[in-house]
């Protein structure tokens, strides 16, 4: 019966994603926009009527997962999702491919954040904020949210949020999974309120305050204007939205150690100090190099600070054409493809803590060579790490740039040339948006084949599940009993 279970989990799921319509619907109804209605009212009530169709017929039956149903859960999950948010784009008109609705969609839950509109600005009011809200629903991740709101997976809960969650080691933040999953999204709506709040009092309207909040603590990178963040020209939304991406791209759990007051927790952590660094080291040296270009130290800095965590945060964001600027400045946005956010934050990539445990090996490996005889372990946040902890990284390492070349190789034959390719690989397994060449910062995704984008949907959200929930579930070995 674990045909029941997915249905009873997934018709959950897309109910309460669903439900979230009610945002875009009151935008709709405020700003007159009622031809495009139906496009969120019909799935919203759909989504309802499904979910209250199943419950009623198995309502007896109780939920129960094992690791390979988990794997099926979350992988279908994020599938049915990305195609239930794509219908108000394409029912509406909006985006009247499919593939590109549904590419837009994925890019949205995935918060990747590459679009394929070429004019963001004559969309309807509600469509804007919906594509910006597809971030901030897949940000902190749509199971842990219906792990949240439904008791009914409590069962299998934590092997649901272990498969969808990111960065090498996985645990509760609280006893109880739907207690954490809770927390961690009070949390995440709180920060959300008081960026949105911040946005407006300098100088946006509600609605694209709003969006933007979505957006940014989603690390999505939608923006409802055509020209990024930049087409507000303000140095105070830059600001506010500089900060706010470094903070999206904190691991969650930092903040619980701090309202509890387990500030020792956060100076220990070693992912933390190492994301703050290479922050701070990249946006001095990226000001540096476009000190020139913008003839002030402290110009440049507004700029690098933001690019930086634009970049560091696969969020994709643009003030400025990175890809204009020296190459020396190129060479440290190039760098930041390949880093991404911490663990346990919305931001994509490879994660900073796997950096931290390579260096660490390596380190390792040096007194190992001038100490034959020494025992050296990895220690993380001032504690001795599972010893198999590098050999998860060094395959997760291994899996993760095959993956890139294989996309490239996509991307190649897609007529791409190979720096758009590599890059445009890089941006979509890791999350990130823009990348260089002809898919740089001021170009969008709309000219691509159409096997190219589907293929990109499917790095997307590989990239967001990190790799191996999505590349298992299309196994055939997994299939096999």
């Amino acid at each position: 019966m674990i045909v029941v279970d997915l249905i009873r989990i997934l018709s959950a799921l897309v109910a309460i994603v669903g439900s979230t319509l009610l945002i875009p619907i009151t935008v709709a109804l405020f700003c007159g926009e009622t031809e495009v209605l139906p496009s969120f009212v019909i799935p919203m009530v759909s989504s309802w009527a499904l979910f209250l169709a199943v419950a009623l017929i198995f309502k007896k039956r109780k939920i129960s997962l094992n690791i390979r149903t988990t794997f099926v859960v979350v992988a279908l999950a994020w599938i049915f999702t990305s195609l239930f948010g794509m219908i108000p784009m394409w029912a509406s008109g909006c985006i009247p491919s499919m593939t590109d609705a549904f590419f837009e969609s994925v890019s949205g839950f995935s918060t990747t954040g590459c679009t394929i509109l070429n004019d963001i600005e004559s969309l309807p009011k509600s469509i804007q904020l919906w594509r910006c809200q597809t971030h901030w629903l897949g940000g902190m991740g749509i199971v842990a949210l219906t792990v949240a709101l439904l008791p009914l997976l409590g069962v299998g809960g934590f092997q649901l949020i272990k498969a969808e969650t990111t960065g090498p080691e996985k645990g509760k933040v609280t006893a109880k999974i739907t207690t954490t999953a809770k927390l961690l999204w009070i949390i995440y709506l709180v920060l959300t309120v008081l960026e949105a709040l911040l946005l407006k009092l300098c100088g946006m309207n509600v609605i694209d305050s709003i969006s933007h909040a979505f957006a940014t603590l989603g690390t999505g990178g939608f923006s409802n204007l055509n020209s990024s963040i930049g087409g507000y020209n303000s140095c105070g939304i830059d600001i506010v939205v500089t900060v706010f991406m470094f903070l999206a791209g904190i691991n969650f759990s930092l903040y619980y150690y701090l309202i509890t007051g387990k500030i020792q927790d956060i100076r220990e952590n070693s992912e933390f100090k190492a994301y703050l660094g290479i922050c701070f080291c990249v946006s001095i040296l990226l000001a540096l190099c476009i000190t020139p270009v913008y003839g002030s130290f402290f110009t440049a800095l507004r700029y690098s600070t933001f690019q930086t965590a634009t970049i560091i945060t696969t969020s994709g964001f643009a003030t400025a054409d990175y890809t204009t600027w020296p190459y020396a400045a190129q060479f440290f946005i190039f760098l930041l493809f390949f880093i991404g956010g911490c663990s346990g934050s919305t931001g994509g990539g490879i994660k900073v803590v796997r950096w931290v445990i390579l260096g660490k090996q390596v380190n390792n490996e040096v007194k190992k060579i001038l100490h034959p005889h020494g025992v050296f372990s990895i220690r993380l946040n001032n504690n001795p790490g599972r010893k198999d902890i590098v050999f998860n990284v060094t395959a997760f390492m291994v899996v993760y740039i095959f993956l890139i070349m294989l996309t490239t190789f996509i991307g190649c034959l897609g007529n791409l040339d190979l720096v758009t390719a590599f890059t445009g690989a890089l941006s979509m397994v890791g999350n990130v948006g823009p990348a260089f060449g002809k898919l740089g910062p001021s170009s969008n995704y709309s000219w691509l084949p159409d096997f190219v984008k589907w293929w990109y949907c499917f790095a997307m959200l590989a990239g967001r599940l990190e790799l191996y929930t999505m590349i298992i579930f299309f196994m055939p070995a997994y299939w096999k009993k």
